[in-house]
């Protein structure tokens, strides 16, 4: 089996509710406010699925605490920077070879009626990168 992951091998966490402090103006800092987090993570899930063994995996229940902690630490202007710590957190797990993250700003201070605001990245490991 390859140690890369096939295409199509992911881990999804999709609508992480977080309430965070982070934005450009004053109110948004002072106040905070809810952010959604969406993460895709490509992982070789064949080692896990034939061991059934938890550790050949990357526990979902475990990232997204880490992910709720680093949205909820140290306030930022801008959702791009909270979206590069939340990817730096998902590749920081051993068998993450590349991540998806968006993050949405469903209360940002926009004067037009919308639906969503958010962005969305995609990171990998650097090349040769033990996986």
């Amino acid at each position: 089996m390859s140690d890369r992951a096939l295409p199509g091998d992911t881990i999804r966490l999709t609508g992480l509710r977080i309430f965070a402090h982070h934005g450009v103006l004053d109110f948004e800092r002072e106040n905070g406010q809810e952010f959604v987090i969406d993460l895709e993570i490509a992982v070789d899930l064949a080692p896990a699925a034939a061991s059934d063994d938890v550790t050949k995996t990357i526990h979902y229940g475990e990232l997204a605490e880490a992910v709720y902690a680093a949205v909820q630490a140290d306030a930022v202007d801008l959702i791009e920077t909270v979206a590069e710590r939340v990817a730096a957190i998902a590749l920081g797990y051993e068998r993450a070879e590349s991540v998806t993250v968006t993050i949405h700003k469903p209360a940002a201070p926009i004067t037009v009626p919308f639906g969503d605001v958010s962005v969305t990245i995609t990171r990998s490991r650097p090349a040769g990168s033990p996986s």
